[in-house]
């Protein structure tokens, strides 16, 4: 693995020189440059879609599409009126954008013209949307924010408010609007030239731009391509946010590498009308898309018998199924609520990536069913994969698959020793997929990107992710900093989640957040969302003794403390993770909007000392 050694010592120098040399990359010799291979498609096939904007018109869909040869010349007119402005070659520009084709046009303009895009969400009125846009406007220190005609006055609000109106700001529109002639190809662009920066999902006052080079996204790529067998021209199709990794990279920018068509439709349509994406499935003969497990769950759900009616899912032959934990039940839901489609199981393909290696890190091979398997849950509990049988007790693991042409070790976190097969450590990566590190972030950079074994093996990636090899099989199964440690035993979030949800209907379908805290012991919290009028004759009381009385018998733990919350007060990432230490901090700061809570006493003399802070005797019980 020379080629990726020697990708990951130029990921170890420092801030400065990255940010002037690597990235902007002026200067170096010419290499593979996105931007080519959509100018190359242009010319080889001008009036093919490359993407198609669908929209939710009630029960109905509208379809915009753009060709490669309508992309290519919107991108060179984006690209000159940034030159016009006064925006160089390696500057950054902040995308603001609904999922549309201002969007997909403003992209490629600014990769056109060698400006870093750094998507990222847009604001809503929310003051921690505007707080996490503002922050990245800072991080990435960007000149130039470009959004659509409908949220132009709100983004320039915005600005002017928090003191950013230096920054020019406009509308994809306008920009198009300039002479796509007078374009002219950026020079020395290439290998270490910044394709984007890719913002995690982490905290709002101190965002973290992933440096994602030319050379890493091809890498990336690439390994999708081979990895899945893609081959010729084939449909994606995706409702997931442009800003997020599997959205923009496995849905958006693969299909446009490879000649083929993406079909958009914006999250919020998704959620409202679950049913669309399966239409847009069947009408355009779609083969890829991905979604993380709440989406296929979402999609068993919700969808009707008369939604259901006339769907053809026989020839979806890839279902790519990552971005959270996999829950092997909502693989089997989806499977038998659409089996009648044409739905094969065998389609799922669970995956695992992350921002920092640019996507895509493992996954089931494209001929293989999903591979789920029985552990034995007290030796998960310590840090063991112990396959037991289907009769015996214990979790259900899904295998994310494979790994290729990138370094995977299982490291004991602490002693960063390499763990052998079975044992359950950090997941470390090395490779050309990974980035060269965090913008503007040194410290954070040489921690994360630049681990080192103690055997000398030096330009790992530390994930943050536990996880384990059994055989060539990686299975993921939580996050170090979210784990439960509570006499001993080590419990993943997700584990009690989902015994959670099997408790009542009304907690089914609302999401969960489990996290422990610190007050007398160590104590589990369980934050659930409710609808009130979905419980029928249960009362809140009751419902908080059924969970902390059956999930605390079927785990063998005590659950001292239950939170009823409404739905959409479990903050989720833009991907749909649920953000628990985001929920830990609004618990402990006694931020949540409560229904009502039931508290150990421990808990409560800590968090809610004052008989007015006390929401124990119910809160709002509706």
């Amino acid at each position: 693995m020379g080629g990726a050694g020697d990708g990951r010592l130029r990921g170890r120098r420092s801030r400065t020189r990255i940010s002037r040399h690597r990235i902007n990359g002026w200067g170096m010799s010419s290499s593979e440059f996105f931007p080519d291979f959509i100018a190359r498609h242009a010319e080889e096939f001008p009036d093919r879609v490359a993407v198609v904007l669908a929209k939710a018109n009630g029960g109905e869909i509208v379809e915009e599409p753009l060709t490669f040869a309508e992309l290519d010349r919107a991108a060179r007119a984006v690209a000159v009126w940034l030159g016009e402005q006064g925006i160089e070659a390696g500057r950054r520009a902040l995308l603001l954008h609904p999922t549309g084709l201002d969007f997909v046009k403003a992209f490629f303009g600014c990769m056109y013209a060698g400006v870093t895009p750094v998507p990222a969400p847009l604001p809503g009125g929310q003051r921690h949307h505007l707080t996490r846009a503002t922050g990245i406007a800072l991080d990435a220190d960007v000149s130039v924010v470009l959004t659509d005609n409908a949220n132009l006055p709100a983004i320039a609000d915005w600005l002017s408010q928090d003191g950013l109106d230096r920054i020019v700001c406009a509308a994809t529109s306008m920009a198009e609007q300039a002479d796509p002639g007078a374009w002219t190809r950026p020079e020395g662009v290439g290998d270490g030239t910044l394709a984007f920066l890719q913002y995690t999902s982490g905290s709002t006052s101190d965002p973290k731009g992933v440096m994602v080079t030319q050379a890493n996204l091809f890498h990336n790529l690439r390994l999708i391509e081979s990895s899945i067998g893609l081959q010729g021209y084939n449909t994606f199709c995706s409702w997931l946010p442009l800003y997020h990794d599997m959205g923009l990279i496995g849905l958006f920018l693969l299909p446009l590498y490879l000649g083929s068509t993406a079909i958009l439709m914006s999250p919020v349509d998704f959620l409202k009308r679950p049913h669309l994406w399966l239409r847009l499935i069947d009408r355009h003969d779609v083969l890829v898309t991905s979604a993380p497990n709440f989406a296929y769950d979402l999609c068993a759900r919700k969808v009707t018998d008369e939604q259901l009616a006339g769907l053809d899912l026989s020839r979806w032959e890839v279902a790519c199924n990552g971005a959270e934990p996999i829950d092997a039940t909502a693989l089997d839901r989806f499977a038998e609520r659409f089996a009648g489609a044409g739905f094969r199981r065998e389609a799922f393909l669970p995956c695992y990536g992350m921002a920092e290696t640019t996507l895509y890190v493992s996954g089931t091979r494209r001929e293989d069913a999903p591979l789920v398997t029985r552990m034995e849950a007290r030796a998960l509990e310590k840090n063991v994969l112990r396959p037991v049988g289907e009769d015996e007790d214990g979790p259900l693991v899904v295998s994310c698959g494979i790994v290729n042409e990138l370094d995977v070790r299982i490291v004991d976190p602490e002693s960063r020793t390499v763990l052998p097969e079975g044992e359950v450590g950090e997941i470390w990566v090395r490779g050309g997929s990974v980035a060269v590190g965090y913008w503007g972030k040194e410290r954070e950079t040489r921690e994360t990107f630049q681990a080192e074994t103690t055997g000398g093996e030096r330009g790992f990636l530390r994930t943050g992710d536990l996880g384990a090899f059994l055989g060539d099989q990686l299975y993921v199964t939580g996050r170090i900093k979210e784990m439960v440690i509570t006499h001993g035993r080590n419990l993943y979030p997700q584990d009690v989640e989902r015994e959670v949800r099997a408790v009542h209907p009304a907690v089914a379908s609302g999401a969960t957040s489990v996290f422990s805290v610190v007050a007398a012991q160590e104590e589990i919290v369980v934050v659930q969302e409710i609808r009130p009028r979905d419980l029928g004759g249960t009362t809140p009381e009751e419902l908080v003794r059924k969970i902390r009385y059956e999930v605390g018998n079927r785990l063998g733990v005590h659950i001292g403390n239950v939170v009823l919350v409404r739905p959409g007060k479990v903050r989720k990432t833009t991907s749909g993770k649920i953000q628990r230490r985001l929920m830990r901090e609004l618990f402990q700061a006694n931020a949540l909007e409560i229904l009502h809570e039931e508290l150990a006493p421990g808990t409560r003399q800590r968090f809610r000392p004052t008989p007015a802070q006390d929401g124990g005797s119910g809160g709002e019980t509706a």
